[in-house]
């Protein structure tokens, strides 16, 4: 099982020629609405990569709440640990330009309600694959990480959005997840290894536990740990939309390791549902299922360094 504790936001979501500069105004080619937020994207993402999730967070009584939980819901996430709190509902405002990429701001209201004693101990046993970002307060996810080490389950944390992390809690985790921007801020203030290789390549000194998977974009991914330094890379695509490759990545990662996948092999799924992701507009809406992961696989090719 994966158990996914984390943010759920709307996201408010419009398509520009490019972004502004501070102080202009741009006329807009589109606007729209999409549930979205790190927690609940990662938790449909693995759902719709064949395992059965749990999610555990919190909205607000609002209206963005329930269009935020819809499509998680109508793929089977088990809700039953979602609260409903006096804050408003996560909001995200996403800026998407016509090469793909994005810049994003989110307002967390309930996020930061989100309460690690939901999650039972039941739910932390070696048989669950347990994940995290950091779209919900520090002091939370540092509870829950150690709870779930103590009991056994298997922790994969996205370090997103960065923030400085100490040494002991990557200590407490089997897996972290950066992009190359979020591996050099959290190598920066260590002096520690400048590309991406290099950081994922630190995961050993770190702990013979640790696991540190890179992604690079249209490049794919690089996971780095004490089997060695490993990659996976896809063919190229047409992008439409860069919103959710990251969180498509983390639970189709997550699933496959729910399946008992090494990480060698989970790999390529996990570059799979990413670089699908980025062909259709909107974060959900964009996560690909089991059978679209699969029928992709060819197109990503896997090498040892």
């Amino acid at each position: 099982m994966v158990v996914v504790f984390g943010s759920i936001n709307l996201d408010l979501v419009t398509r520009v020629a490019r972004f502004p500069e501070p102080g202009e105004t741009l006329a807009a080619e589109s606007f729209a609405t999409y549930p979205g937020g790190k927690g609940a994207n990662q938790a449909l993402a693995a759902a719709r990569a064949g395992a059965t999730v749990r999610l555990f967070g919190a909205v607000g009584r609002d209206a963005f709440a329930d269009p935020a939980l819809e499509l998680l819901g109508a793929s089977g996430v088990d809700l039953g640990g979602v609260a409903r709190v006096d804050e408003r509902t996560g909001c995200a405002t996403i800026l998407v330009d016509a090469h793909g990429e994005n810049c994003i701001v989110v307002a967390a209201g309930a996020n930061a309600r989100a309460d690690p004693d939901a999650v039972p101990d039941a739910a932390l046993t070696p048989a669950t694959i347990l994940v995290l970002q950091q779209e919900v307060p520090e002091h939370a996810n540092a509870a829950l990480i150690a709870r779930a080490r103590r009991l056994g389950a298997r922790i994969v944390l996205n370090a997103a959005p960065a923030r400085p992390l100490a040494i002991e809690l990557l200590r407490q985790i089997d897996v972290l997840v950066v992009n190359e921007t979020e591996a050099a801020a959290l190598a920066a203030p260590h002096g520690g290894p400048a590309t991406a290789a290099a950081f994922a390549n630190s995961a050993a000194a770190i702990s013979p536990r640790l696991a540190i998977a890179v992604t690079l974009g249209i490049k794919g991914a690089i996971i780095g740990s004490d089997a060695g330094l490993f990659s996976a890379a896809p063919s190229r695509i047409d992008v439409v939309d860069t919103t959710g490759a990251g969180d498509a990545f983390v639970g189709a990662l997550a699933a496959a390791l729910d399946r008992g996948a090494t990480m060698r092999d989970a790999l390529p799924r996990a570059v799979a549902a990413g670089t699908l992701a980025c062909t259709i507009a909107g974060a959900q809406p964009s996560l690909p299922d089991r059978a679209a992961i699969d029928a992709w696989l060819p197109f990503v090719t896997s090498s040892t360094t």
